[in-house]
């Protein structure tokens, strides 16, 4: 009884709160849900999808993929051109707000728009810094007007990883990175950004604050970078940040005892805010790797994980919902609201992330 009782105080307390800085609670459930980013499956969209019911709750984007991860012979969303620029059209009709459409096209093995469905191949990275600048451009340059013509606003590239580890399974060896000199990663990606904004879709560098010097792939568990990382990992982002360059940061689930004791890159406020906000002066949108990969999942449940993304920094929530059981916006929405009420996570920071992506959205 006392608790039930507990919980109506704090539910009173809370809507007062909310109502004297003039949000309800519905202003404030649109608000989370625009921080999220979510994958789905389907080539096309109606009005009975989940994805629609979403899309009309405020949410804030989506993330799209070729093939179903669980069964690699069943399309999860791209088939061809035609299709997908429908079903991105289909997409942002749903959308009161301009909806972030990302998809993953680095080039080489992390492509999501192949050619066998109609798109231009793009090489891997370090195949493109061995070919030169001029080369450079026309592949990003193509690459970009397939993104434009599919009717896709955000890609999660380019990769400014180092090649510091030769034998980095994920980064390294899959020719991810442009090279392990600061300046080649820095010279490449910028060629890639330029060719993106040429278009009007957005950049995300990743994955801060460095991933090249890794021993462990992030989607299968947890990954330590306190002996291997370097600080000049973050030049490309130094670079990027004070030439004002930058349009959204995605931040890695790695884990650096010197930068953060406690927690990896993705949940830290030492490594998210007063090293990449404080020391380096982004001033962005920071949007997190898939929060379902294993580094985060196998140590975290959902409300501590969106309670310390959300608290380090982080402001759009990625969900690629890869996995067989997907994680629902609501399910985001309300651990969020309930945490807000409780005051683990303050409205104030909501409302910052939403000023950030609404700025952001004014790009596209």
């Amino acid at each position: 009884m006392q608790k039930k009782v507990l919980v109506l105080v704090i539910l009173l307390f809370g809507l007062n709160l909310f109502a004297n800085n003039g949000y309800s609670k519905q202003d404030i459930e649109k608000m989370i849900a625009k921080m999220v980013v979510l994958g789905f499956h389907g080539e096309k969209v109606n009005s009975n999808d989940e994805i629609y019911k979403d899309i009309k709750a405020g949410l804030g984007g989506v993330i799209l993929f070729d093939k179903d991860p669980n069964d690699k012979n069943k399309i999860k969303n791209v088939r061809d051109k035609e299709q997908l620029k429908n079903l991105n059209s289909q997409l942002q009709a749903v959308s009161k707000q301009k909806l972030f459409i990302s998809i993953d096209q680095e080039g080489g093995i992390v492509q999501r728009l192949k050619s066998d469905a109609g798109f231009v191949n793009t090489p891997k990275a370090i195949d493109v810094a061995l070919k030169g600048e001029d080369f450079a451009k026309q592949t990003y340059k193509l690459l970009a007007k397939d993104l434009k013509e599919s009717g896709i606003n955000v890609d999660f590239a380019p990769v400014v990883d180092l090649a510091i580890n030769k034998n980095n399974k994920v980064i390294v060896t899959r020719g991810r990175s442009f090279g392990e000199n600061p300046k080649e990663v820095i010279k490449y990606s910028s060629i890639f950004v330029e060719e993106l904004k040429k278009q009007k879709v957005i950049s995300v560098l990743k994955h801060f604050p460095g991933h090249g010097s890794s021993l462990a792939d992030s989607h299968l568990g947890f990954v330590d970078i306190t002996k291997t990382w370097n600080e000049k990992e973050l030049e490309p982002y130094k670079y990027f940040i004070k030439n004002n360059k930058v349009d959204m940061i995605m931040t890695a689930h790695v884990f650096n005892k010197n930068l953060d004791e406690t927690y990896p890159a993705t949940l830290s406020y030492e490594i998210n805010t007063k090293l990449l906000r404080y020391k380096l002066g982004f001033d962005g949108v920071l949007i997190s790797d898939d929060l379902q990969m294993q580094a985060i999942s196998k140590h975290y449940d959902l409300k501590q994980t969106l309670t310390l993304a959300i608290n380090s920094g982080v402001n759009m929530l990625l969900f690629a919902n890869q996995l067989a059981k997907p994680i629902t916006l609501k399910q985001i929405v309300d651990t969020v609201y309930s945490q807000i009420l409780s005051e683990e996570i303050s409205l104030e920071t909501i409302i910052e992330a939403n000023k950030k992506i609404d700025s952001l959205l004014s790009k596209i």
